[in-house]
């Protein structure tokens, strides 16, 4: 068996662990979606009714939260889900209370700090970040309307605490929610950028973070 011809899991396994040669550090993506562009909150200022307005800036930003680079780690369980129609994860995972996968197998058993290629492979490349774990049960999406989504996003009991400003900050500047623009070959991205999100969501914060129906 070649390095061209090893599959995951095994190859995922052993490019983690370094031992697959020739894998390098993928880098250099285009900051932006090539599925299109975010619509700017300047895009709904026509809406007179803020809270219509909130409601549809929310719906424009939800085409990102409901992506599978998202939707994958907010699973409806404690196992993430992959690819673009979001099948099982290979191999099955179950998350530990830490988010991170359990003792022996954690995410970082395959998942590095960067995304690698994989030679030979029809998955291209094995997403990485230095952050890269599930998020927490709380904030499970799969399977939940927008308006659900939405409800939950902004519930600091279910959003770890945060605040609208908080929100914010992390939808505009978390390195992993960022890792979403530059999945590694062989993934989508969701359409805009992180800073036209975190744009989106400021202005649907402003005009008070109403939920669609």
């Amino acid at each position: 068996m070649t390095k061209r011809t090893l599959a995951l899991p095994l190859a995922a396994l052993l490019a983690a662990a370094g031992i697959i040669a020739g894998l390098e550090p993928i880098r250099g993506f285009a900051e932006t979606s090539s599925g299109g562009a975010l619509k700017p909150p300047a895009e709904f200022a026509s809406i007179a009714d803020s809270t219509a307005r909130s409601k549809a800036i929310f719906a424009e930003a939800s085409r990102v939260l409901t992506h599978p680079r998202c939707i994958n780690c907010h699973p409806a369980t404690r196992s993430p889900t992959q690819g673009e129609e979001m099948h099982p994860h290979v191999p099955l995972m179950i998350a530990a209370e830490s988010s991170m996968g359990p003792a022996g197998l954690a995410c970082s058993t395959c998942h590095g700090p960067e995304n690698r290629p994989i030679v030979g492979s029809r998955l291209k490349s094995i997403p990485g970040n230095a952050h890269w774990q599930l998020a927490p049960e709380s904030m499970a999406w799969q399977g939940l309307s927008v308006a659900e989504i939405c409800e939950q996003v902004k519930d600091t009991e279910r959003n770890g605490n945060r605040s609208h400003a908080d929100l914010i900050k992390h939808m505009g500047e978390d390195h992993l929610v960022g890792w979403a623009w530059h999945p590694g070959e062989g993934r989508s991205a969701p359409p805009g950028s992180q800073p036209e999100l975190a744009a989106l969501i400021s202005a649907w914060v402003e005009t008070g973070a109403a939920c669609p129906d």
